[in-house]
């Protein structure tokens, strides 16, 4: 990161910072002890983000190609755009919530890694070898669309869109939607092998992306990812937590923790290599 300007203090700059991603200018705007300073991540994108300030402060519309007085809707709709893959796995998250809410456990039991049964008022599982023999390939990452509540719910999609947003828009959403593949499934795969099938969440992908984020903040410090140093420390710290006797004990013992693993671990070996492809071009 560069830093380029300081900005007034105590002036919103949700419009500013809209328009930089509408552009797709990495930036990151921090608070210093003499007023808050607007940092640059691509050096080349500087007389770009320097003239968005200037017509920032004077006023004027920042984002040309777009009518000036668009439909408030209309902001929502073009970030939508241009983050598809993000937005359609909150909205098939959000649907498979829906209709496990109105069908009830039939949309579990077809979404779970192996096929799920009652016989004589016991659960019954099919292997994940059969289910695949017989064409089921959608169990392998179905179960990271499953939800069992509304705080599971919000907590996971609040940071696939955080992170999400981030790799989308910095690095195409065709690798967006290969850490969603890559980790939603080696996260249940993880998970399956430990002896656990009624699991679910997107709760892999999600340390997934923290960890290809976090590592391509390190590795590629002006590549425009970053995450701020106490979330990391607060999302590990809660995998680890849910790992002890003592969570079970406050009531989170049923926690995909193995699922969270195997993500991170997915995640940090797509940023090592998004980062070394990227160090190899500078």
């Amino acid at each position: 990161m560069h830093p380029v300007v300081r900005l007034p203090s105590g002036v919103d700059t949700q419009e500013l910072r809209k328009a930089l991603w509408h552009y797709r200018i990495g930036h990151r705007i921090t608070d210093e002890p003499d007023g808050a300073l607007l940092w640059v991540a691509d050096p080349r994108q500087q007389a770009q983000l320097e003239a968005l300030v200037v017509r920032w402060e004077r006023g004027e519309p920042l984002i040309l190609d777009q009518p000036a007085h668009s439909p408030r809707g209309v902001g929502l709709a073009a970030t939508l755009r241009q983050v598809p893959v993000t937005a359609v796995a909150i909205a098939i998250s959000l649907g498979v919530f829906a209709l496990i809410a109105v069908l009830g456990d039939s949309i579990v039991m077809a979404l779970t890694i192996v096929p799920v049964s009652v016989v004589g008022n016991q659960l019954m599982y099919a292997s994940l070898s059969d289910a695949l023999a017989t064409g089921q390939f959608w169990r392998l990452l179905s179960p990271a669309f499953l939800h069992f509540g509304w705080m599971h719910l919000i907590f996971n999609l609040m940071w696939l869109w955080y992170f999400g947003r981030q790799v989308e828009t910095l690095q195409g959403s065709r690798a967006m939607l290969l850490l969603i593949l890559v980790a939603g499934i080696g996260a249940n795969i993880a998970q399956y092998v430990t002896g656990t099938v009624l699991f679910g969440g997107m709760s892999g992908v999600v340390y997934a992306l923290l960890g290809h984020v976090w590592l391509m903040s390190r590795r590629v410090p002006h590549s425009g990812f970053f995450v701020p140093q106490m979330l990391v420390v607060f999302m590990l710290g809660w995998m680890v937590f849910t790992m002890t006797d003592l969570a079970g004990s406050v009531g989170f013992g049923n926690v995909a923790n193995e699922a969270h693993l195997g993500g991170l671990l997915v995640g940090l070996v797509t940023g090592w290599c998004y980062s070394t492809r990227r160090l190899k071009k500078n």
